[in-house]
């Protein structure tokens, strides 16, 4: 796999959500929350392309 890659999926209960698969080895490094439509799943991936180079590490353990 060349690329990090979003994909989006339908869940059984007819909601939308997306994975975040590593460009390594493909495996699924995030999970998104369920959205009530594909168009507001698209914008939590905008969101993450976004906003994601400039968030802060807040180590909770």
């Amino acid at each position: 796999m060349a690329f990090p890659k979003f994909e989006i999926k339908k869940s059984s209960n007819g909601k939308f959500y997306f994975n975040l698969r590593s460009k390594s080895n493909g495996e699924i490094i995030a999970t998104s929350e369920m959205y009530n439509s594909k168009q507001s799943c698209k914008g939590g991936i905008d969101a993450v392309k976004r906003d994601a180079p400039i968030a802060d590490t807040e180590d909770l353990s």
